[in-house]
């Protein structure tokens, strides 16, 4: 990875400005100004006793990659993954799951590819899959979207709060890219190369470990050791810590880089920051917790304590300051 690429490939450069991205949504709510359904991963209806909690997603670029080497199977996976991570962040076990797939022509070999990855991520996710929409637009959509929205429930108990200082940082492994960054990760691997060439070290192609699905967090025993608050690492990359109150969030013992982020470093030329700030970059979850209780809870899974939140404000590591 590089400390400086001036003229290296960015997430806006490749065509998504998260700044941009994050001044609309906030134009939408604004918009909107309901505050019966506020939130953070996950938006939240009491319903006498209990919350109604909803999150919607979809899994973004990486349907191109998809599109290019011809298989769909592992995007219902992600779609469901992505929704069903939001809410487990905010403390919220997912209970269901609807789709929307929104195509130009109908393509009944897709679709069935489509399925089996749904029906895989509900399993993996224990969430059951209630019904769907499929909508034929040949003049709105080019090829397919798919997205969905995975509905919970939860006791206010359950609900996690706001990280404390002093609190140590448990970080649990991603699967790979997951589904966030792709418009740049996919600038980088078609900058000298194609998805059918191997992966450097590998018997997969660069498609195939793009496309490898995101990881669902549904049965990390979070609440059974005093989870305080957690993050799901997607748009914005390690930025996401800081929606777990505002802090300073200080990793200094972080997981592993997945060769995938080296690989898309090498090849857009593509600076540390950029990095951090696009992708999970093999931390794909993170919670909050007393430390005590952090080590205990790194014991009990394949987490590992990675750091601790202190006073002050952003994400530190390695040098890098992300605000």
């Amino acid at each position: 990875m590089t400390d400086d690429a001036d003229d290296g490939l960015t997430y806006a450069g490749a065509g998504v400005d998260i700044g941009a991205s994050e001044a609309a949504t906030a134009a939408l709510v604004g918009a909107v100004d309901d505050e019966d359904g506020e939130g953070d991963y996950a938006g939240l209806i009491d319903i006498g006793g209990q919350y109604l909690a909803l999150a919607t997603d979809g899994v973004g670029t990486k349907l191109l990659v998809a599109e290019a080497v011809g298989d769909y199977s592992t995007v219902g996976i992600d779609c469901i993954a992505m929704n069903a991570n939001d809410l487990v962040a905010a403390g919220v076990d997912p209970v269901a799951f609807v789709d929307y797939l929104a195509v130009d022509e109908p393509d009944e070999g897709t679709a069935a590819e489509l399925g089996a990855g749904l029906a895989t991520g509900a399993e993996r996710a224990d969430v059951a899959l209630v019904g769907g929409e499929t909508a034929v637009m040949p003049e709105v959509i080019r090829g397919l979207d798919i997205a969905g929205t995975c509905a919970g429930l939860a006791d206010e108990s359950d609900l996690f709060g706001e990280a404390t200082v002093g609190d140590a940082l448990v970080g649990f492994p991603s699967s790979g890219i997951h589904s966030n960054g792709l418009t740049l990760a996919r600038e980088a691997a078609t900058r000298a190369g194609s998805y059918d060439d191997l992966f450097p070290d590998s018997e997969k192609t660069v498609g195939e470990v793009l496309l490898e699905p995101t990881r669902i967090y549904t049965d990390l025993p979070l609440h059974s050791h005093d989870t305080h608050a957690a993050a799901h690492v997607t748009g914005g990359g390690w930025t996401n810590l800081t929606r777990m109150g505002a802090h300073r969030y200080e990793i200094t013992n972080p997981l592993p880089v997945p060769p995938v982020f080296e690989f898309i470093a090498d090849q857009g030329d593509v600076a540390d920051e950029e990095l951090y700030r696009t992708f999970n970059m093999g931390m794909g979850f993170i919670a909050a917790l007393a430390p005590d209780d952090a080590a205990a809870l790194a014991d009990a899974t394949d987490g590992q304590v990675v750091g601790h939140v202190t006073e002050g404000t952003g994400v530190a590591t390695d040098g890098l300051e992300l605000d």
